[in-house]
């Protein structure tokens, strides 16, 4: 088995569970945070949502520059679980289709991540996919499932029961 094959599974996998944990998320909590060193609310599951778009680029471009001249380009707030649901999707969809059409050896190759210009890290494309992508996808949906709880929204089970689902 490839490494796209690998990545590709992955992504079929987490999906549905992502999907479940977006379908969760309470209209009208945009900016609850549980501390103030937490990230908001809806900052967070816009994250969840569009981290699997991370893979295409990650694929397609050779660096990200998290604080670029000019500025980063802003979303549009996604305020409600349809659309973050349908930001997921998207983002699913441009992940499958650029490991689909790459190769491992492109796996290989180094990808860049600068920050005002200056080289932050610089790791093969497949440790990016598994550090930055797959496994900062499961951290943050993790808190977001907290974030769930704690604004009395049912919470999925994801990788076993949780309070809410005893079965899968």
């Amino acid at each position: 088995m490839t490494m796209t094959e690998l990545f590709l599974a992955e992504l079929e996998r987490e999906a549905p569970l992502t999907r479940r944990t977006l379908e969760r998320v309470p209209d009208g909590h945009y900016h609850f945070t549980p501390t103030e060193k937490s990230m908001p609310f809806g900052y967070l599951a816009e994250l969840v949502a569009r981290l699997p778009s991370w893979i295409a680029m990650t694929i397609n471009q050779d660096s990200l520059d998290l604080n670029p001249a000019g500025g980063r380009p802003k979303h549009p707030e996604l305020r409600t679980s349809q659309a973050l649901v349908q930001t997921l999707d998207e983002s699913v969809a441009a992940g499958r289709a650029a490991l689909k059409g790459t190769n491992d050896a492109h796996l290989m190759t180094h990808w860049k991540l600068m920050a005002g210009g200056h080289v932050v890290s610089d790791q093969p494309r497949h440790q990016v996919l598994r550090d930055g992508v797959m496994n900062h996808l499961a951290h943050h949906r993790g808190q977001l499932t907290v974030y769930l709880r704690l604004l009395g929204a049912t919470v999925p089970s994801i990788y076993g029961p949780s309070a809410d689902e005893r079965t899968f």
